[in-house]
C-alpha cells in the first residue's frame, strides 16, 4: 500500500502545513491545535465544522465565505479532540454564537458536545446540526441515527449562506436543520481506501465485487454483489434513494455525484448522466447538479449520490455565493428566485 508520506504519525500536521503554504492569504491556523479559520471573519454567527482527516478536501478545503468559518481536524478517520474544537470555536466567535455542523459519528458527537460544555464557561453559545444523510445506515424512522457522508457539502453550504445574511443563531440553526432533514445520500464502494501507516486496508472486496451502502470509513453496507454496468448500478442506487427520501414528481432537487477518491471524473459524469435521465423520467425537477470529489476516503473506489430537496428559502441560500479553496459558487439569479 504505497503512500507518499514521511512519518505516518506526522501526516495530518504536515498536510496542514502544506495547505497553509498554498492558501495563507485567506486562512490561518489556530495556535497549538489542528484547526483552520478564515482570515476575514465577520460579525455574524460563526459556522464550525470538522471531523477526521482523510476525507479531503473536506473539511479544511471548505473554510471561506459562505461556508465554514473554521474547522477542527482530527487524525485520519478520527474525531478532532474537544480541545481542538473548543479553540477553533473561540477563535471564530464574534459574539453572535457558534453553530457546529458535522457528520453524525459517535466520536465526533462526543467531542463536539464536550467542547460545547467547555465553551459555556466562556459564555459562548453553541448549537449543533448533525448531518444524517446516509439512507443505507438506518431506516427512515431512525433518521437521527444515520451517518453523515457527502451531504455535508449541501448542509454546510446552506449554513454558511444563512450566516452570511446576518441571521440570528436560532434562525441559522433552523434553516440548517431543515437542509439536513431534506438531504439524502447513498453510495457504493468498489475498492478500499488505505490509512497512512497501516499495512492492511480496513476491508477487502473481490476483483468483481462491490458493496452497496458502505460508509466512508468502511462501515458495512446493505449488500455485496457483482460489479454491474454504470446504468444498472446508478438505477439501483437512485431507486433506493428516492424510496427513502420520499421525493415526489414535481419536487425540485439539487444533485451531487461525489467520487470517493479513486473513481475518475469520466466515470462520475457517466453516473451523473444516468441520474439526470432517471429524475427527468420521474418528473422530478433538477434545479442544479454538481459532479466532483469533495468527500473522499483516501483512494477508495466508488461514488455516492446526494439529493437535496429544495423549497424557495433553501434555493435562495443554495444560490448564494461561496468561496473557499476547494468549493466556489458564484451568485446565480434564476427565474422565480429573488
Amino acid at each position: 500500500m504505497k503512500k507518499i508520506i514521511n512519518n505516518p504519525g506526522h501526516v495530518v500536521q504536515e498536510a496542514i502545513e502544506g495547505y497553509m503554504c498554498a492558501f495563507k492569504d485567506s486562512i490561518t491556523k489556530v495556535e497549538n491545535v489542528n484547526g483552520i479559520i478564515r482570515k476575514d471573519l465577520k460579525e455574524k454567527v460563526a459556522i464550525v465544522s470538522g471531523g477526521g482527516s482523510g476525507h479531503e478536501p473536506l473539511f479544511l478545503g471548505f473554510v471561506g465565505e459562505g461556508l465554514a468559518d473554521g474547522v477542527a481536524i482530527g487524525n485520519v478517520f478520527a474525531a478532532p479532540t474537544p480541545n481542538t474544537v473548543q479553540h477553533v470555536a473561540k477563535a471564530v466567535n464574534r459574539g453572535k454564537g457558534v453553530l457546529f455542523v458535522y457528520g453524525n459519528y459517535a466520536g465526533d458527537v462526543l467531542n463536539f458536545d464536550m467542547a460545547s460544555e467547555l465553551l459555556e464557561f466562556d459564555d459562548i453559545q453553541t448549537k449543533t446540526v448533525l448531518v444524517t444523510d446516509d439512507v443505507a445506515s438506518a431506516p427512515a424512522e431512525r433518521k437521527g441515527d444515520r451517518r453523515g457522508i457527502a451531504g455535508d457539502v449541501f448542509v454546510l453550504k446552506i449554513a454558511g449562506a444563512a450566516s452570511e445574511k446576518g441571521w440570528s443563531l436560532d434562525e441559522v440553526t433552523r434553516v440548517t436543520q431543515k437542509a439536513a432533514d431534506q438531504t439524502f445520500s447513498i453510495g457504493v464502494a468498489t475498492a478500499p481506501g488505505t490509512i497512512p501507516g497501516e499495512t492492511e486496508p480496513p476491508f477487502v472486496l473481490g476483483d468483481d465485487e462491490i458493496e452497496f451502502g458502505m460508509g466512508i470509513h468502511g462501515e458495512p453496507g446493505l449488500k455485496r454483489t457483482k460489479l454491474m454496468s454504470a446504468d444498472e448500478l446508478t438505477d439501483e442506487l437512485a431507486e433506493k434513494l428516492l424510496e427513502e427520501s420520499n421525493i415526489q414528481p414535481g419536487d425540485e432537487v439539487a444533485v451531487y455525484v461525489n467520487g470517493l477518491g479513486s473513481t475518475t471524473l469520466l466515470e462520475l459524469l457517466i453516473v451523473n448522466r444516468r441520474v439526470a435521465q432517471l429524475l427527468n423520467k420521474k418528473k422530478i425537477d433538477i434545479y442544479d447538479m454538481d459532479v466532483n470529489s469533495y468527500c473522499t476516503t483516501q483512494e477508495m473506489g466508488g461514488f455516492s449520490i446526494t439529493l437535496l430537496k429544495l423549497d424557495v428559502e433553501l434555493k435562495e441560500l443554495y444560490d448564494a455565493p461561496a468561496s473557499a479553496p476547494y468549493y466556489k459558487k458564484t451568485q446565480k439569479i434564476r427565474e422565480g428566485v429573488k
